[in-house]
């Protein structure tokens, strides 16, 4: 099935009776070439480019719960590439330029609406790292604008803009960040790669790992025992418990990311806009809620809920930044389950065991990242290469000094 606008007039004129469902849902093969554990963003990205670029043909992806049921409908579906450091930019701008064409390429609306991403400045310091931040994001071609206070007035008028801890000096801007839906973007990579013969498997949780003699030989699953070639795990932050089957243990902690809605209100906000001065960030979804967020929980935990503590505070960060937002009335909050890597960067690698891949860390960084983690993953479990853009993201640069500490906050999965 082709979506079209013709297809929706079309339907709406013989009572609705010609959709069919997005994906199938197929029992599991005895073996497949490759197998994905993991059905959000990220696995179902990977297998989408598995497919459609690569040619491979037998391909599962394992989810254990229902598609879109982990992160990939956890989030603020923030899509940016404002970058700094060399091993992150290049690979961000690549993602930023894949969601540019992702409607196009899925045939499936995901609501890509590049509205702008505003960091605000707050100090003369902090003016001095963003230019140089926006240096780095023009010379891959991601585009940056420096605005002073008068332009950010006429932009963003309901600013406090005098706030006596945290006056707002200026800010960086990329037009062409913005956000998009996120069920919306792990549908339409599902439905592509259904289209393309992978198999998705939902209600299928990895048990454990057959490894014999160093090397991959399949899953074993609620479901049965599922052989593979070669398996790609990329499971956010279950990423340690997984890989913890097959006996590793990763440079990851896993917390949980709160984030906020509130009720209806009329158009407001222009695009994104973050708070320099704390850890909140803001836009509004189409049906005229906030949606914001900030800082992760600062403790351990693999469970999808959160705690008010966390709610107060970034509570608090949007009352310094626009206090309005005190007569807003919060409808819901939700948790996801974040992999924090040691150095606030991912990783894309072969591990020690033959045939066993790992996509990780993402930290706050993974639903911009879909389509290139998605892309750089299937590079490398196709041709055992990594992606150009993704190079510096082997796991064992924690040992060998090479971190891209983005935050330059040290190793501290929590702050970053």
């Amino acid at each position: 099935m082709k979506f079209s606008g013709f297809k929706v007039v079309k339907e709406a004129l013989t009572g609705h009776k010609g959709w069919t469902p997005l994906w199938r849902n197929p029992e599991p093969k005895p073996a497949y070439d490759i197998v994905i554990v993991g059905g959000g963003g990220h696995g179902l990205a990977a297998a989408y480019y598995l497919a459609k670029t690569f040619g491979k043909l037998n391909i599962a992806v394992l989810e254990k719960g229902w598609i879109g049921s982990g992160n990939a409908g956890r989030n603020t579906t923030i899509i940016r590439s404002n970058y700094l450091l060399p091993g992150n930019q290049p690979f961000y701008e690549f993602s930023m330029k894949l969601w540019e064409n992702l409607e196009q390429d899925t045939n499936f609306n995901s609501m890509v609406s590049q509205r702008s991403i505003i960091n605000l400045i707050h100090s003369d310091g902090q003016r001095d790292a963003f230019r140089r931040r926006g240096n780095a994001m023009m010379i891959s071609d991601a585009g940056a604008r420096l605005l002073s206070r008068e332009q950010l007035k006429d932009m963003v008028p309901f600013l406090n803009f005098d706030n006596a801890r945290f006056p707002i000096k200026g800010g960086l801007m990329q037009t062409r960040a913005g956000t998009a839906r996120h069920d919306g973007v792990v549908w339409g990579y599902a439905r592509g790669a259904d289209m393309r013969g992978v198999d998705i498997i939902q209600n299928c949780e990895v048990t454990g790992f057959k490894i014999e003699d160093g090397r991959v030989l399949g899953l074993e699953t609620s479901r049965g025992f599922i052989g593979a070639k070669k398996v790609g795990v990329s499971v956010a932050g279950s990423s340690s418990r997984v890989m913890a089957k097959a006996g590793m243990r990763l440079p990851i902690e896993s917390h949980v990311l709160q984030a906020f809605v509130s009720e209806g209100l009329k158009p407001t906000i222009p695009g994104v806009i973050t708070f320099g001065a704390g850890h909140f960030y803001v836009s509004q979804s189409d049906k005229g809620g906030l949606v914001f967020g900030g800082d992760i929980d600062g403790y351990n935990s693999y469970a999808q809920r959160g705690n008010l503590p966390v709610v107060e505070d970034v509570v608090e960060g949007g009352m310094a930044l626009m206090p309005m937002i005190g007569r807003a009335r919060l409808l819901r909050g939700w948790g996801g389950l974040l992999d924090m890597s040691m150095d606030g960067s991912p990783i894309i690698d072969k591990t020690h065991i033959d045939g066993l891949y790992l996509n990780a860390g993402w930290c706050y960084g993974g639903f911009k990242a879909t389509p290139a983690s998605g892309y750089a993953f299937a590079h490398l479990l196709a041709t055992d290469t990594p992606h150009e853009t993704a190079t510096a993201f082997r796991m064992d640069r924690f040992n060998r000094g090479y971190v891209i500490d983005e935050k330059g906050v040290g190793a501290q999965p929590n702050l970053h």
